[in-house]
């Protein structure tokens, strides 16, 4: 069942392999207007009803796939479609969307409910650095209610079992809706159901099987203790809200506030609220109440006026919830930066819980990864352009500086551990493997040390500044230089072989897992050559010359250039699938994570597109170039810009 992700305007559409194209009409009634979501087995589409010529009445119609030759599992996965039409055509509640119609066309099924203008929970936690405190406590009274009228459904109680923001629509008008009821289950008191949910959200008896209101309470607890601490359980150890104090997290929260989500989430069933109708109540004593709270206490109590305010559920005179929202922006927001001495040209690198960054102001820097605070930084000599890398045995942070050393630091506490001193300025960001650290150097070296100790192991003369930063595979070493060469060598530093471009090598080159080697050159071309043998396949001619470094995922390889333009290359044609122009040319590499791909131009645009297509998705923008490839880690995007400046984004793909 595709999870209902959105159900918003489709400006920034999804696209899902095999879904319906815009204009398809079904059941000679519903005409597809595009993709609210989906995933690998149906999609979600906004569509018009034209039953209705004279008004445009929007529909949201959810399909599900069914395929394959096993009847059995056909009949299944049918029965599944159908028992979240069946639940939703029993229930009338203003949280919940409204079920038009279901039908079966051409092997896949299709459920036609309300469209919803909105967006869910999970989006808003990415597009915000803060949601008002009283419109939390008001989605939280109100996911209270429809709750417990699931619970109290005739005849039978129905079990939601999978609540989590992804699943909680806000709509224009700032109001709740409970969305995608694909597993929500009749209830059976004593029958144990199968292990499912969302890890993180889900309540310790429901791994085990064993699921009943008390679970959705649960889960509601998880859900608003990440609204409002914006830590993801998904990303922490099972069960472990405790370790992650709310207070802590968000001073705005009241204590009592507190205290009630704190109940929510115990570990056994009875000590929690034994219906949402109670946990309801605890909440609307502190909207409205003036008793002291006493946490942990049967009946949790707060004075939460204060801290509140005033709690209107209409919006003044606006329409629309969002407009009333500084926090939101038709963008990307950054959840954190942190502001260097000079120009940043390096891609960040993670380790533990610390991004590290060097810049030009000669500083290897040290930050929280969760909030930007500074660790710790250490100095080299001069300016440093090569990005810190990890060796991740020994806890070293490793980087190149143009002071013509490199350094070995620990990563605690920025302490040197050993350096190592060459002829030229290193401008050659390092790669560490098989126990060894290879980088190169303006004195046209490439150099290989133990990591450990620093111990020289071999050089190689490459000709001229070695400016790349080298790939390793489990038998070769392959770099380029600034004369055009591109060689490959043993791991002992003899010379395997060699291929020669027309111009400068300064893109990194990589390898993917058929043994091809990619990489661009100042003479405009994408080059694919045979890692083992040097053979070259073919070669992918761009408008201008190639600084940055290739990404390679599934069949495509992507570039950006200096001719502005972003390709995605067919990795067995060397013919391009798409570009993309962008507003400035392109030095900084790429990085994919999942069906989206993201890189920066020289202007400070931050793109997020397509894998598939091109399509962009989002940008954010910077005050300066962006000369390095991004980072994804800790369910963020970490980028560096020339102005100076290193930003934490939220991972969000549309």
């Amino acid at each position: 069942m595709p999870e209902t992700t959105q159900f918003g305007g489709h400006e920034d559409e999804v696209y899902v392999d095999g879904a319906l194209k815009p204009n398809t009409i079904l059941l000679t009634r519903y005409k597809i207007i595009g993709i609210l979501g989906g995933g690998g087995q149906g999609a979600v589409y906004n569509a018009r009803d034209l039953n209705f010529p004279d008004a445009k009445r929007l529909v949201a119609i959810k399909e599900m796939h069914v395929q394959g030759s096993d009847a059995g599992q056909r009949a299944s996965t049918v029965k599944t479609f159908q028992r979240e039409a069946n639940i939703l055509a029993t229930l009338s509640h203003p949280a919940i969307p409204k079920i038009y119609d279901s039908f079966e066309q051409n092997d896949r099924v299709y459920l036609v409910m309300e469209y919803i203008n909105g967006s869910d929970l999970e989006a808003l936690l990415s597009k915000t650095k803060t949601l008002p405190m009283k419109k939390i406590l008001e989605w939280a009274v109100d996911l209270c209610d429809v709750l417990h009228y699931l619970h109290s459904h005739q005849p039978e109680t129905i079990i939601f079992r999978d609540m989590k923001p992804a699943n909680v629509m806000i709509d224009s008008l700032g109001k709740v809706r409970l969305i995608d009821f694909g597993i929500a289950k009749v209830f059976e008191s004593g029958k144990k159901h199968t292990m499912i949910g969302t890890e993180g959200y889900s309540a310790p008896e429901q791994y085990k099987g064993n699921v009943t209101p008390l679970s959705d309470i649960y889960s509601l607890g998880a859900t608003l203790h990440h609204v409002i601490t914006r830590k993801d359980p998904r990303l922490e150890p099972p069960f472990s809200f405790s370790e992650r104090p709310i207070e802590k997290l968000n001073e705005e929260v009241p204590s009592g506030l507190v205290g009630v989500i704190e109940k929510a989430l115990e570990f056994e069933p009875q000590n929690r609220f034994q219906s949402c109708a109670e946990m309801k109540e605890a909440l609307d004593q502190i909207r409205y109440g003036s008793a002291n709270s006493q946490r942990g206490a049967t009946n949790v109590q707060m004075n939460g006026s204060a801290a509140l305010g005033s709690m209107e559920s209409g919006n003044g005179e606006g329409t629309n919830f969002f407009d009333g929202i500084d926090d939101i922006s038709p963008g990307i927001q950054e959840q954190w930066k942190f502001k260097a001495e000079d120009e940043i040209r390096s891609t960040p690198t993670t380790y533990r819980d610390y991004v590290f960054v060097s810049s030009y102001d000669s500083n290897v820097w040290a930050l929280n990864a969760d909030d930007g605070e500074f660790g710790w930084k250490f100095p080299t000599t001069a300016g440093i352009a090569t990005s810190p890398v990890i060796d991740q045995e020994h806890g070293f942070i490793m980087v190149g500086s143009e002071d013509n050393t490199f350094y070995a630091v620990e990563h605690k506490s920025g302490r040197i551990n050993w350096t190592y001193s060459t002829n030229g300025k290193i401008r050659s960001t390092a790669r560490v493997a098989h126990g060894h650290v290879f980088f190169g150097s303006d004195d046209g070296k490439l150099y290989a040390l133990v990591a450990q100790n620093g111990r020289y192991l071999w050089e190689y003369d490459m000709g001229s500044p070695v400016r790349t930063q080298p790939w390793v595979t489990n038998d070769i070493v392959i770099c380029g230089c600034e004369d055009g060469e591109l060689v490959a060598l043993e791991l002992s530093g003899e010379k395997k072989w060699s291929l020669r471009a027309k111009r400068a090598i300064t893109s990194s080159p990589v390898v993917d897992l058929e043994g091809i080697c990619y990489v661009g050159s100042f003479d405009g071309y994408l080059y694919a050559i045979q890692a083992e043998s040097g053979y070259r396949m073919w070669r992918f001619r761009t408008g201008r010359p190639i600084v940055s470094s290739p990404v390679v995922d599934g069949n495509l390889v992507f570039i950006g250039v200096t001719d502005s333009q972003f390709y995605a290359v067919n990795t067995q044609t060397g013919k391009d699938k798409w570009r993309f122009s962008a507003d400035a040319p392109i030095v900084g590499s790429a990085i994919v994570q999942g069906e989206s791909v993201y890189f920066g131009d020289s202007k400070g645009n931050f793109y997020c597109l397509d894998k598939n297509d091109g399509k962009e998705k989002w940008r954010f923008k910077t005050q300066n170039g962006i000369t390095s490839a991004p980072l994804i880690a800790h369910n963020r995007i970490y980028i560096t810009s020339m102005d100076k400046t290193v930003y934490a984004l939220p991972l969000v793909s549309s």
